[in-house]
């Protein structure tokens, strides 16, 4: 029964007509008791079905409502309609779940995404969420075709460890010890030798450490997994639990590693472009319409699919920290006292700044390098030949227009004395890490690494604005709804 379906997108994209054809779907509108809009996701567009008058009893008809779910048979013919080539004339039709129109909470017309949000569950019908989504898809999909075109290993590193990587965020706690009352040591302190894995353990912020192990064996390797982060960040661009793309190459130094996040981002863009343009389109012109209803100032200097071809096209910016930090005490926006934070050589930037350089000052992506050791993990090789008091690393952000940090990375400090010294100055304990020194004790090579966030780069490319959106349910503090 089923596998007779035809995809409605595949259905349109033809100009055949004067077959018989199965399709099914759900019903985005019914008027006339005639005309049916049929959508099976596939695409935003609906496929007009036409029942003639008499084909149906009244009960079948008054079940045709918004989001009930039809399977029909008919005969592809030319259609009258505009904006459509072909639409199908139903010879059978039968409704295989009921929807209460009354109570369906997606009637047609305009949500805000606020409302949208709360509806997770069912706002994958609506255009907006079936273009981001498929185009999610086509991203995910192109990041594996990457690597896999390159010879890269893709390793699965754990969710559940040990370890916290970088100290880089808050950490989930794993355990099934009793919350009420859990074994405790002498001192008061929880026994965690009586858990399940008989120590200390979180969800994951990071499979870098162990992504490393992978490299100095297969040379390149990338994870593609999803990691967690406890911290209290209800913004629009932080997630609790999130997708990162973390590629680890031997043999690789800051530059290599510059080069390939640069290619990286510009394929996955290219992909999409290539693939989902339909999808861009609608959130190109979805995207020009919100911005009308902002003042000029505020307004993107490109549409959505001018700005995707600008990053494809151009070579991306590269300074240094210290040019950076250098550009932002010359701007006119420091100058005028408008950003909220300060700028000083040795400040970890914050998003202004981050947004800054790309929207007002470059206009492109900027690759920011050279950081204060101070600012970063332990892990990062530290420059030779530093100015006296500021010691830098050879690490590396990408900044993106309308994000800040898209992709953080850095080369590996490969050197075993300069790595156990740092380590020691940062207070991490040599011995819980001995797995990872091996890794310099025997056969050490130069290399490097980069962390995508996933989500932040389905949010540049759909144009969307809150990175709630481009997930498909969204773990935020106080939200862990469906």
């Amino acid at each position: 029964m089923f596998n007779t379906r035809v995809k409605i997108k595949e259905l349109l994209a033809s100009e055949q007509t004067g077959h018989e054809v199965t399709v099914m779907g759900w019903i985005r509108t019914f008027r006339n008791n005639q005309f049916i809009a049929l959508n099976d996701g596939s695409t935003n567009n609906n496929l007009q079905v036409v029942v003639e008058l008499g084909l149906l009893d009244e009960a079948t008809l008054k079940r045709l409502t918004t989001g009930a779910s039809i399977k029909v048979i008919g005969e592809v013919v030319a259609s009258l309609g505009k904006g459509q080539k072909v639409e199908v004339k139903a010879k059978t039709l039968e409704v295989l779940g009921d929807s209460d129109a009354e109570k369906y909470p997606l009637q047609p017309k305009k949500h805000s995404l606020e409302f949208l949000r709360e509806k997770a569950h069912l706002r994958f019908r609506t255009n907006t969420f079936g273009s981001v989504f498929r185009l999610r898809n086509s991203l995910a999909f192109a990041v594996h075709k990457f690597f896999n075109e390159k010879g890269f290993v893709y390793l699965n590193t754990p969710i559940i460890t040990s370890s916290d990587a970088e100290g880089a965020g808050e950490m989930f706690r794993v355990t099934t010890l009793p919350f009420d009352n859990p074994p405790r040591n002498e001192d008061g302190s929880v026994n965690y030798t009586e858990d399940f894995f008989g120590k200390s353990t979180n969800l994951t912020v990071s499979g870098q450490l162990e992504g490393e192990l992978g490299a100095m064996a297969f040379s390149e390797i990338y994870t593609f997994g999803p990691t967690f982060r406890a911290e209290n960040s209800n913004t629009t661009r932080h997630l609790a639990e999130f997708w990162m793309i973390e590629p680890e190459m031997a043999f690789n130094d800051i530059e290599d590693n510059m080069n390939l996040a640069e290619e990286f981002i510009q394929y996955l863009i290219r992909y999409a472009m290539e693939h989902n343009m339909e999808d861009l389109e609608f959130l190109d012109a979805r995207l020009a319409d919100e911005e009308k209803s902002k003042p000029v100032a505020e307004r993107s200097e490109f549409g959505l699919i001018e700005k995707l071809k600008f990053v494809v096209d151009n070579q991306f910016e590269r300074i240094t920290y210290t040019e950076a930090i250098q550009i932002l005490l010359d701007s006119p926006a420091y100058k005028k006292k408008k950003f909220k934070y300060d700028v000083a050589w040795g400040i970890d930037m914050q998003s202004e700044h981050e947004r800054y350089l790309v929207e007002k000052h470059f206009k492109k992506p900027v690759i920011v390098t050279g950081y204060p050791a101070a600012i970063k993990a332990f892990y990062m090789r530290l420059n030779d030949n530093c100015e006296e008091g500021k010691q830098t690393v050879a690490a590396m952000d990408i900044l993106a227009p309308g994000i800040g940090e898209i992709v953080g990375g850095s080369q590996r400090e490969e050197r075993l004395d300069k790595l156990e010294k740092r380590m020691n100055e940062m207070h991490i304990p040599l011995e819980e890490m001995s797995w990872y020194l091996d890794t310099r004790r025997f056969g050490s090579v130069p290399h490097a690494g980069f962390g995508l966030g996933f989500e932040r780069m389905v949010l540049f490319v759909t144009g969307m604005t809150n990175i709630r959106d481009v997930i498909p349910f969204a773990r935020t503090p106080k939200n862990c709804e469906f």
